[in-house]
């Protein structure tokens, strides 16, 4: 479930989610909210996402945080025009 706050990953969390994911939060914002979510239920996978690239990515890893989306791995990537005939 993609949450924008702490309040939210809770909601979704007591909801019965396996995963939240905490979108586009700043870096301290971030580690309190996964720390206050993974207090009440250790179990949840916390995932971050949401403007993280390869620079920034060291401010967003954690002992709360799971895994770690980058959507600058695809969204950013040069194109390549290919054709394939069998």
């Amino acid at each position: 479930v993609e949450c924008s706050s702490a309040a939210e990953a809770l909601a979704a969390a007591g909801a019965g989610a396996d995963i939240v994911l905490l979108d586009n939060l700043a870096p301290q914002e971030l580690h309190a909210a996964a720390a206050q979510v993974k207090a009440a239920h250790p179990g949840l996978t916390v995932e971050a996402s949401g403007g993280i690239v390869l620079g920034t990515l060291p401010q967003f890893l954690g002992p709360h945080i799971d895994v770690v989306s980058m959507g600058c791995l695809t969204h950013s990537a040069p194109a390549l025009d290919f054709a394939l005939r069998v």
